[in-house]
C-alpha cells in the first residue's frame, strides 16, 4: 500500500521496556490492540495527538470517546487547576458537587436523584444492585455485544469467536469474556440479540418472576454503532412497565454526545435508572448513576450501599461543570451531528466510487465503518459478518496517513474538529480506500 511511512522506533523501545513492568505493557486491555503496536504519546491538543516519535495524528479515537471537547481544552484545564488548588479531596461535601447534581437534574429526564462514582463500571454495578433491591428478583436481561463494564457479573456476552459459537437467537450461549469468573456467574444474567422486540417480549413473559431489570446501550456503540430499530426502546419501556421490571440505560457513550440529556432525550424514552460517564468531564474520571427518586431513595437511606473514597473529588466535578458550560455555549451537540454527517457522507461517496462493500452506520457524533455485504446491521450477529482483514487494512492505512481511529472501526467527533479536519480525513480515506480496492481487485 502506497502510504506514508512513519517511524515508531521510540514507541517500540518504550513498549518493550513497559512489558517488563506493566502486564502486557499497558494499563488497560483495550490499549494492546494498536497499530503497529501500543504507542506512547506525549501531547494532545484539540483534535490532534502526537506520539513520542513526533507523529501527528488527527484523532477520531478521543481516548475511546470521552474527549468530547477534544484534547486539553483550556477552560476545563483552568477549572481543574482552580479546584485542585482549593482542595484535592475532602471526604465530605462541597458546593460544586451540589451545583453539578442540580445541573444534571435539569438536563437528564431520569435524573431525579443521583450518586457520583469514578467509572462507568462502578455506576453500572450500582444500578444492577439497586434493581435487585427494588424488585427482590435476581437476574438481569442483557444484550449480545453490549458493554457494561468489566466486573464479573457483566463479563459475559461481550463478544464471541464466531456466530456459530453464540448458539440460537432464542437461547444464546452465555460466553465468558475472561478467565477467572465465578463458576455460577453466568446465572446472574440472561442474554438476547439486540433489536428483537418480539424475542424480548417472549423471554420476559416467561421469566418475569426472576428478572429485576433490562440493561441496554440505547445505541449499540461498542459493536457496530447500531441504532435502535423504530419502536425498540419504546417497546422495552412498555415491557418493563407491564412486568414490574426496571429499565436501565447505559449512557456512558451516548450521554452528552447525542444530547446533553443523553439518548433518552433524543429518543424521548425515559429509563428508571441511567449511567453517564467521563464524557461529561471531557475525560476526567467521573460517572453518575441517575434515577427516579422512588428507586434512588434506597441508596439515600442506606438500604443499598454505595460508597467510594474519591467519588465527587474536586477536580473531576470542576471538569464536568466546565465541560457542560462549554458544550452549552458552543452548541456542541449540533456541531457533532453536522460534522459527523459530513464525514459519513464523504466516506459513502468514496465507497460508491471504489465499489467496496462498506457500511457506514451510526448517528453522526459517533459512527462505525465496516466492510460487509450487508446494507444494515441490527445486532452483534450481523456485525460479525464483516471482513476483519479489510477493516484492519483500512485502520492501518489511515494510521499511516495520520488519521487515528479505534481498531474496531468506531469514529468519534469532538468539538475541536473543524470542517477542514473532516475534509482532510475524507481525502486521506480516499487514498487508503482506493489502494484497498486496487489491491483487492474491486
Amino acid at each position: 500500500m502506497n502510504t506514508t511511512t512513519k517511524s515508531h522506533t521510540k514507541s517500540k523501545a518504550l513498549y518493550e521496556r513497559a512489558c517488563e513492568s506493566l502486564a502486557g505493557g499497558v494499563s488497560s486491555e483495550f490499549r494492546k490492540y494498536s497499530y503497529p503496536h501500543p504507542l506512547f504519546y506525549k501531547e494532545g491538543k484539540g483534535a490532534h495527538i502526537i506520539d513520542v516519535d513526533d507523529n501527528d495524528y488527527l484523532d477520531f479515537t478521543l481516548s475511546q470517546g470521552p474527549l468530547i471537547l477534544g484534547h486539553s481544552h483550556p477552560t476545563v484545564l483552568k477549572r481543574v487547576q482552580e479546584a485542585s488548588e482549593s482542595g484535592q479531596l475532602f471526604a465530605g461535601q462541597h458546593i460544586q458537587e451540589l451545583e453539578l447534581a442540580e445541573k444534571l437534574q435539569e438536563l437528564i429526564p431520569s435524573a431525579e436523584m443521583m450518586r457520583f462514582c469514578l467509572s462507568g463500571s462502578e455506576s453500572d454495578h450500582t444500578a444492577i444492585r439497586l434493581a435487585r433491591a427494588v424488585t427482590k428478583k435476581p437476574k438481569i436481561l442483557r444484550f449480545e455485544g453490549h458493554y457494561h463494564g468489566w466486573f464479573d457479573n457483566v463479563a459475559y456476552g461481550i463478544g464471541a469467536p464466531s456466530e456459530e459459537a453464540m448458539g440460537s437467537r432464542e437461547n444464546p450461549n452465555i460466553l465468558p469474556w475472561t478467565e477467572g469468573l465465578p463458576a455460577d456467574g453466568a446465572k446472574e444474567c440472561m442474554l438476547l440479540p439486540w433489536n428483537d422486540l418480539e424475542l424480548v417480549e417472549k423471554t420476559v413473559a416467561a421469566h418475569k418472576h426472576e428478572l429485576a431489570a433490562i440493561i441496554t446501550e440505547p445505541v449499540m456503540c461498542n459493536n457496530g454503532c447500531i441504532m435502535p430499530k423504530e419502536g425498540f426502546l419504546e417497546g422495552l419501556r412498555e415491557i418493563c412497565d407491564r412486568h414490574g421490571i426496571l429499565l436501565i440505560f447505559d449512557e456512558v457513550i451516548t450521554g452528552f454526545r447525542l444530547s446533553l440529556g443523553g439518548a433518552q432525550t433524543l429518543f424521548n424514552v425515559t429509563p428508571d435508572l441511567s449511567i453517564f460517564g467521563k464524557a461529561m468531564a471531557n475525560g476526567y474520571p467521573i460517572s453518575v448513576i441517575a434515577g427516579k427518586k422512588k428507586y434512588m431513595q434506597l441508596v439515600a437511606d442506606g438500604t443499598v450501599i454505595h460508597a467510594g473514597t474519591i467519588n465527587s473529588c474536586n477536580p473531576c466535578i470542576a471538569a464536568a461543570l466546565a465541560t457542560i458550560e462549554v458544550m452549552e455555549s458552543d452548541h456542541t451537540n449540533e456541531k457533532l451531528f453536522r460534522l459527523g454527517k459530513r464525514l459519513m457522507a464523504g466516506l459513502t461517496k468514496i465507497k460508491e466510487e471504489t465499489g467496496l462493500k462498506m457500511l457506514i452506520q451510526g448517528p453522526g457524533p459517533m459512527f462505525n465503518v465496516s466492510f460487509t455485504e450487508l446494507t444494515e446491521v441490527h445486532d452483534l450477529r450481523d456485525s460479525m459478518k464483516s471482513d476483519k482483514q479489510l477493516s484492519s487494512q483500512f485502520i492501518q492505512g489511515m494510521a499511516d496517513e495520520g488519521i487515528r481511529i479505534i481498531g474496531r472501526g468506531l469514529w468519534y467527533i469532538s468539538n475541536a474538529h473543524t470542517e477542514a479536519d473532516i475534509d482532510y480525513a475524507i481525502d486521506k480515506a480516499a487514498i487508503v480506500l482506493k489502494n484497498i480496492a486496487r489491491e483487492n481487485s474491486v
